[in-house]
């Protein structure tokens, strides 16, 4: 048993040779793997992860890699915060290393970068938004959004409903790399919106500007442990883990401004 933890966390293939006519036929099945299995090839603890020394340190993951199972399993989050995101932290430290930006705040960073500078677009960009991203998540949310932010859902587009229906659709048709946004635009209003790569609505080439309120990051290193090609069943999964909380926060944030 022990040697199933080599295999692929997310398949496996059972093969089985069948003598018929002195042919071999070879039938290939795809099998889940089971979650405890998951589960146990996630080694280690968030804390453990420390960027190097540098202006921008890592947001601390607010819970542990398999609070979101099933809807995002342990190894895809390990994966993602202890690989991905602490890239990104470090590459953009040594972008910003002894130029202008250094000591400023990641927003004012994306605000100002120029978009022909691609190492720092994008480092910055991964940064923040992944930044972002784990706090829109949290174990035993989801549901539906309550009070001004609930109102202003209504208000913009009609419905919870609706705003669900649009949120997942623009996540779904992104593509290639990408986000996924709901924002405040520069009216007050909400919009949902994509970008591409690493790109955000702060940046100064977004096609909808504003302040993201919640992140839906569908870069396949998100979810193709879990999902494989099946973008639509991460992002239902998405909704089940919505810390509609932080959201409300977030939205109370830009308004107070």
């Amino acid at each position: 048993m022990k040697n199933l933890y080599f295999l692929s966390p997310f398949v496996i293939l059972f093969m089985t040779l069948q003598s018929c006519n002195d042919k071999k036929l070879i039938e290939v099945v795809e099998v889940p793997l089971p979650t405890d299995i998951q589960e146990k090839i996630a080694i280690g603890s968030p804390d453990d992860v420390k960027a190097d020394e540098g202006s921008f340190q890592m947001d601390k993951l607010p819970y542990s890699y398999d609070a979101l199972s099933p809807s995002i399993s342990a190894t895809t989050l390990e994966m993602h915060y202890s690989k991905h995101y602490l890239t990104y932290t470090n590459n953009l430290n040594r972008a910003v290393l002894g130029t202008p930006l250094e000591n400023l705040t990641i927003e004012e960073v994306l605000a100002k970068l120029d978009p022909n500078d691609a190492t720092l677009r994008n480092n910055a960009g991964g940064f923040y938004n992944h930044s972002l991203y784990w706090k829109c998540m949290a174990p035993k949310s989801g549901g539906e959004p309550t009070n001004t932010l609930a109102e202003a859902i209504t208000r913009d587009f009609g419905s919870f409903d609706n705003f669900v229906t649009l949120f997942k659709d623009e996540a779904t048709k992104q593509f290639g790399s990408g986000w996924a946004w709901l924002i405040v635009d520069r009216t007050g209003k909400l919009q949902v919106t994509s970008t591409a790569n690493q790109d955000n609505p702060l940046m100064r080439n977004a096609l909808i500007p504003g302040t993201p309120i919640l992140a839906l990051d569908v870069w396949e290193h998100a979810y193709y442990l879990d999902y494989q090609y099946r973008r639509k069943n991460y992002i239902d999964g998405f909704f089940n883990v919505i810390n509609w909380k932080k959201v409300q926060e977030n939205f109370d944030a830009v308004a107070k401004k």
